[in-house]
């Protein structure tokens, strides 16, 4: 298609697919909170989830750019053979990580000393945690052979697999729900692992074709061949962004467990958070569709630019109406379970959280204009101000402010985000104006 004919129109069937693929994976966090707060001890099953999925988080962190890796790097079957057994040895380094985490005496280091979890709450996410083991391993296994369906333009297979997890997920938490008498905590992370497991599986299977397809090549004559120091060079800076940018989650659930009201704050915050992503999924979904129409050419720029502006528009006015009474009571209340007390503690924080879908557009539009001008180091440096960002705020205001956990959390997670935006305004300026 030429440049020139690049509309709105064009611009939004080719994102819609990417969207829904997001908005699956978003509807998994809702739905298993919703299902956590209808069951006994809601509020500590909640904090329990809330804390070792925010292990599970940082844990996955290395691997979470293999997709990434694998669509750039994956030529024929020696690069194919090596990155496979980097990816392989990643998994076995993030699961041995996780092994170490679930050792009882540094477990509870972690959680009643440093976090300040009451021993019962402690327990469970002890366990929570543990029944989380394959699911870092499931993630970079499972994102390595996606990587190789893009790369093979198979990207319907990608949201297909999306498919699996989320049905698997729907339909393991509501067996467990109606017909066994395990905890809440337990039940969302059996679904996720389930979930996560059978995504991989259907991803290998998926990739079969495709995976011979590539193994069948061989290193053409003048070609230089892909090493393992070379993977490195090319992952480490890719890691290390993805890794600055999740590692920011169990500080921020340390420095709520210090905060006021922190029971309560670690319960609704996996609620709150649940939602946000869903807007934040316009964002996410938008970076691979402007790194495509911006490498096309320039003339392109003023359309995607239009899209970014009126998606950030578009998400941040989703959040918003969320925050108003009538949907507020209907979301946190009706759907996602939490009683009316701790519904209350999510009020202020999604109020404070209405720009960051539209800032998180922002972000992805900048990302990419960097990625198709070839420049990223300044995604690194942005996810760096952005973390540090969001541990300056949440210490602040937790330590010389008082505020109650969630709040502090959220505020700083806003200007975490709008710090990093400020920072990328001058590289891509000068990338826009080449």
């Amino acid at each position: 298609m030429p440049s020139s004919n690049l509309t709105l129109k064009t611009i939004f069937k080719f994102w819609l697919p990417l969207f829904l693929t997001w908005l699956m994976m978003a509807f998994e966090g809702p739905f298993l909170t919703a299902i956590i707060a209808r069951m006994a001890s809601s509020t500590y099953n909640l904090a329990a989830y809330g804390v070792a999925f925010s292990f599970a988080l940082i844990i996955e962190a290395p691997v979470i750019m293999i997709m990434t890796a694998s669509t750039a790097l994956i030529k024929d079957n020696l690069s194919f053979c090596r990155l496979r057994n980097f990816t392989y040895a990643l998994n076995i380094i993030i699961t041995a990580s996780m092994l170490i985490i679930l050792i009882p005496d540094i477990f509870n280091y972690l959680t009643i000393t440093l976090i300040g979890l009451e021993k019962n709450v402690a327990h469970l996410t002890h366990i929570t945690t543990l029944i989380l083991l394959p699911w870092p391993g499931a993630i970079g296994y499972r994102r390595f052979y996606q990587g190789i369906l893009i790369r093979s333009h198979q990207t319907r297979k990608v949201a297909y697999g999306t498919a699996v997890r989320v049905i698997s997920m729907f339909f393991t938490a509501l067996i467990l729900y109606l017909f066994s008498q395990i905890s809440g905590a337990y039940i969302g992370a059996i679904a996720l692992s389930t979930g996560v497991i059978l995504e991989a599986v259907a991803a290998r299977i998926m990739a079969h074709k495709a995976t011979n397809n590539i193994r069948n090549k061989q290193l053409t004559a003048g070609t230089t061949h892909l090493s393992y120091r070379g993977i490195s060079l090319f992952y480490y800076p890719l890691a290390l962004t993805s890794f600055l940018g999740l590692g920011i989650h169990p500080l921020v659930t340390f420095f709520i467990g210090q905060s006021k009201n922190s029971l309560e704050s670690l319960a609704i915050l996996p609620v709150v958070n649940a939602i946000v992503f869903v807007f934040r999924a316009f964002g996410l979904s938008f970076q691979e569709v402007a790194v495509t129409y911006l490498g096309s050419g320039r003339e392109n720029r003023m359309a995607v630019n239009k899209f970014a502006a009126l998606l950030a528009l578009a998400a941040s006015a989703g959040l918003f109406i969320i925050a108003m009474p009538p949907f507020f009571t209907l979301w946190y209340t009706k759907i996602s379970g939490l009683s009316p007390e701790l519904a209350q503690f999510a009020r202020i924080p999604t109020l404070v959280l209405i720009l960051l879908p539209g800032f998180s557009v922002w972000l992805s539009w900048q990302r990419s204009v960097l990625v198709a001008g070839q420049f990223t180091k300044p995604i690194t440096f942005a996810t760096a101000i952005e973390v540090c960002g969001i541990a300056a705020v949440i210490f602040i205001l937790i330590q010389y402010f008082d505020f109650i956990g969630a709040t502090a959390a959220a505020c700083a997670f806003l200007i975490g985000r709008f710090a990093a935006n400020v920072y990328l305004i001058k590289p891509v300026s000068k990338l826009q104006q080449r």
